[in-house]
């Protein structure tokens, strides 16, 4: 018998491969990369397209990218670094969920993934869109932040 985490767990580990596969061995810059590094940007596509894989496996509707909801990201991204707080969740969104810490999406994803309360917020299927930001303070407790939105 299959556990729940099993379940879950196996359709990622293979989208990761995959994109390791098709990309020479190594996830993409965009997924990888440190965001703490000078120039350093996040891949929203394929960001969203890893959280996607990861709903298909609950069956859970894809999200569609959101540049509103990216600059919603972006913004509460900041004010979070800036404050060291998680700022409240915007009125009209389904889902948000925040981490510090992580240097890069993948490194992200998978502690949402892996959390008990942030994988279900992430499968949520009246989620329809997204939006995703990170944002590096080098003066800040934890370095980089991260902000998803669930619209």
């Amino acid at each position: 018998m299959i556990s729940t985490l099993s379940r879950f767990a196996i359709p990622v580990l293979l989208t990761i491969a995959l994109a390791a596969c098709s990309s020479g061995g190594a996830l993409s810059p965009g997924l990888a990369q440190r965001m703490d590094l000078p120039g350093a940007q996040l891949n929203r596509a394929e960001a969203v397209g890893i959280v996607n894989n990861y709903r298909t496996s609950s069956g859970a509707p894809a999200l569609t990218e959101d540049a509103t909801l990216d600059a919603t990201a972006q913004a509460l991204a900041a004010q979070y670094a800036k404050t060291g707080k998680q700022p409240a969740k915007p009125a009209g969104t389904i889902q948000i969920r925040y981490s510090a810490g992580y240097f890069t999406f993948a490194e992200t994803f998978s502690g949402w993934r892996n959390s008990p309360a942030d994988a279900p917020a992430l499968t949520d299927a009246s989620a329809t869109k997204a939006g995703i930001a990170s944002v590096y303070d080098a003066h800040s407790a934890y370095g980089v932040y991260w902000v998803i939105i669930l619209g």
